[in-house]
């Protein structure tokens, strides 16, 4: 599901009270709180998008399941999307990485191939990608 259909407003309060057994009061709890920012029509009717539907499947995990209060919900959320911002930065600055490395390499060619040792190709991989790889490759063995 693309990111534009997850924040299309789709369900109502009490169809989403009804999905998690919860009562509308709570839900407006967690808007008075800050923890969901539902849509509104202009009759003021709160519309729930699917964005919304799994950020609150995450406030009722923490709240039910590890028996978060709501200013520790709020502070993991905040943190949650802290690292979110940071995580695209660091994508963002892999790829210029990535790109700047590419230039001097494309620049640099003909002078490699005049060389008396070969360079080998410079390639640019994410931790997570070369733990998982680095884990599954020692699992097979």
């Amino acid at each position: 599901m693309s990111k534009d259909k997850k924040k299309e407003p789709l369900y109502m309060i009490g169809a989403v009270s009804r999905m998690f057994n919860i009562h509308p009061q709570t839900l407006r709890l967690y808007e008075r709180e800050g923890l969901l920012t539902p849509s509104r029509t202009e009759g003021k009717t709160r519309l729930y998008s699917q964005e919304d539907i799994e950020k609150l499947e995450f406030i009722l995990f923490l709240t039910r399941e590890l028996g978060v209060n709501l200013a520790g919900v709020d502070a993991i959320l905040r943190m949650r999307q802290q690292m979110k911002e940071m995580q695209m930065q660091i994508e963002y600055l892999l790829n210029y990485i990535q790109e700047e490395i590419m230039k001097r390499y494309a620049e640099d060619v003909e002078e490699r191939q005049k060389a008396l040792v070969k360079m080998p190709k410079i390639e640019i991989t994410k931790v997570e990608e070369y733990m998982y790889n680095t884990y599954k490759k020692n699992k097979e063995e």
